[in-house]
């Protein structure tokens, strides 16, 4: 079914129009969002999203709601795994919490308008070059197992502070030695007396989490596109599983390097997809050396409702194997998990606050059991 440009345009306005909605009700004040807050709003977009799945199942057909409904469980799992990069980011420019809603909230934006050339850069590719699913394939395959692979081996994350993207940005543009409030920009005085214009760490800070979320998205996108060639849904997966993004950052905070396993699921999501890609594309097969540019008929593809069956299956799996094992290794005399978090002052001091968001102290004045584990 080709989906007319003005469903497009009224898509685009109403996710918009949500994202506006969160700024100036959530984020325009400054200030840490509670445990039940972050809880409800992201219990909020995740139903808007399910309501726009049974839409698009009543109004197009089931076949497609499914495509939607397995697209944004895979979306969603993989924007998680995003959430770990946007704490190193934050941690990496110690950015005061009651600000980090912002930074959140705008570098997801860019992200998801950047994510949408891309995808509109797929859809062309693949309807002038069908093949292309053989190189989508061979990525998510070898992205599934560089994923396992670096899991096993406990390689350390990047510093953003050393990621080629930052350094380029520092490199631009003139940033102010500490943050002005909330404020992206800021007017400095030089030696002279002039007034020149600069961006605060917060600028950097948003830009930074924008294009590294667009990095991410080398391989979400060719993942969703294993699942439905529908651009459309394409699109409506990616933004619905990006809405919602920043309050489950505040509410998975703590939690996140508890899903030990979680890596190993999303490894294994990505190469299933791989490989239901490759089967795909050898079912729709035009290279001349592969079965004489034939389609290879014998290989079975995947249905969306197995897809959907693997998918939550192996995250259910992952997450329940994480809390067993933080269970027993608690039990084994682990440390305990504190609800404490890390946070900085106006000066970039690192600081410990609790789960109210009280101020407990200097990081470095604190004993062990009162830092976040």
């Amino acid at each position: 079914m080709h989906v007319p440009l003005w469903i497009w345009a009224i898509s685009i306005v109403v996710i918009l129009g949500f994202f506006v909605f969160d700024f100036y009700s959530h984020v325009r004040t400054p200030h840490e969002p509670t445990l039940k807050e972050s809880g409800f709003w992201t219990l909020f977009y995740v139903g808007i999203a399910l309501l726009f799945g049974a839409g698009v199942w009543a109004i197009w057909d089931h076949e497609h709601g499914i495509q939607f409904l397995t697209g944004y469980v895979t979306e969603k799992a993989l924007s998680v795994d995003n959430l770990f990069v946007f704490a190193l980011i934050m941690g990496a420019f110690k950015i005061p919490r009651k600000y980090q809603q912002k930074v959140l909230l705008i570098g997801i934006v860019i992200a998801l308008a950047c994510r949408l050339v891309f995808i509109l850069l797929g859809a062309a590719v693949i309807a002038a070059w069908s093949d292309i699913f053989y190189l989508f394939a061979i990525f998510l395959i070898y992205t599934a197992i560089k994923l396992i692979v670096d899991e096993i081996r406990d390689a350390p994350e990047t510093d953003p502070n050393d990621m080629g993207i930052i350094k380029l940005i520092r490199k631009v543009v003139h940033v102010t030695p500490r943050y002005h409030g909330d404020k992206l920009t800021h007017r400095l005085e030089d030696s002279s007396g002039k007034r020149k214009f600069a961006f605060t760490p917060l600028f950097i800070a948003l830009v930074s989490i924008g294009l590294i979320d667009v990095m991410f998205a080398f391989d979400s996108i060719p993942a969703i596109y294993g699942i439905t060639s529908e651009a459309f849904l394409v699109f409506t997966t990616n933004a619905f599983s990006l809405m919602g993004l920043r309050q489950m950052y505040f509410l998975l905070d703590g939690l996140l390097d508890r899903l030990v396993y979680l890596p190993y699921g999303l490894g294994i999501i990505l190469g299933f997809i791989g490989v239901k890609l490759m089967f795909h594309a050898l079912h729709e097969n035009n290279l001349p050396f592969v079965n004489g540019g034939e389609n290879v008929e014998s290989i079975p593809e995947f249905s969306t409702i197995t897809s959907l069956i693997v998918i939550v299956g192996v995250l259910v799996i992952t997450v329940i194997a994480s809390i067993i094992k933080n269970k027993r290794d608690e039990n084994q005399g682990g440390v305990p998990v504190s609800h404490n978090h890390f946070d900085w002052d106006e000066e970039g001091n690192k600081i410990v606050r609790n789960k109210k968001g009280e101020f407990l102290g200097k990081a470095e004045d604190l004993p062990k059991e009162e830092l976040p584990h």
